[in-house]
């Protein structure tokens, strides 16, 4: 066991109130995963491979429910996931020496926290507009290495950018980012696999799992209409960017 039972308590109660919230917006919450795991982890192999975990058991719900609801149309994801499968698994494979993985780590979480809090100033539901196809799949490959390089899904990256480009309605837009989280933490644990990289201490990883679980599945069925969204946003946002901020000073660049 690599975490004090008490600080694994701490770490389990996080993770759940994490995948509530992630899940009712259509994220796995694998920024947030890793913001906390770097706190109480010492091997980045292990946070890698945890959050990866965690995000495809939380997501798996998600986009079930999206294909079943008529949100999600596997033809309009295709060119995203085409390019992104394979790139994640590419990244995930990387040797990483240890502070380049933590440099890079703590620079994608700023960038997730910045993309996190865009989420919350969304355009018009009737408003689309069209742009080059083939940009869909620079995207999802570029998305997709970055994705298994860090060990998200990379949704958080994914979803301001097509709500940018005004790609689609925002409950299109979030049922690719978890039908994209979904393939890209599968095909991210493949490429850790296929490294020799994959490290889950399984005491940890049992009881992070099965609370993602709970809190994922109770955060698709309920509803968070008296909570503001978009606040909880803004202040997820701002907790990641202040732990990514800290890994990259601590851990990257050791200042």
């Amino acid at each position: 066991m690599q975490i004090p039972i008490e600080s694994l308590v701490v770490l389990c109660l996080g993770f759940f109130v994490i995948a509530t919230l992630y899940s009712a917006v259509g994220f796995g919450g694998g920024s947030s995963y890793l913001a906390l795991l770097t706190i109480f982890l010492s091997s980045f192999f292990a946070i890698r491979s945890i959050a990866l975990v965690c995000n495809l058991i939380v997501v798996s719900g998600s986009t079930y429910l999206y294909f079943k609801k008529n949100h999600a149309t596997l033809s309009d994801f295709l060119p995203f996931v085409i390019t992104s499968i394979p790139l994640a698994f590419l990244g995930a494979s990387f040797r990483l020496k240890e502070n380049i993985f933590f440099m890079i780590l703590g620079v994608s979480l700023m960038v997730s926290a910045v993309s996190l809090a865009l989420q919350t100033y969304q355009w018009q539901e009737t408003e689309t507009t069209t742009y080059p196809k083939k940009l869909n799949y620079f995207l999802g490959g570029g998305i997709g290495f970055l994705s298994g390089l860090v060990g998200i899904g990379g949704g958080i990256f994914l979803a301001p950018i097509l709500n940018h480009l005004r790609w689609n309605k925002a409950i299109k837009i979030a049922a690719l980012a978890s039908f994209f989280i979904l393939v890209n933490s599968v095909s991210g644990l493949m490429g850790l696999l296929y490294s020799g990289t994959l490290e889950l201490p399984w005491i940890e990883t049992l009881c992070l799992a099965a609370t993602v679980l709970i809190g994922g599945q109770l955060g698709i069925r309920i509803s968070l209409k008296r909570l503001s969204t978009k606040g909880i946003k803004r202040i997820t946002a701002l907790l990641v960017l202040i732990v990514g901020l800290r890994v990259l000073l601590i851990n990257g660049l050791e200042i």
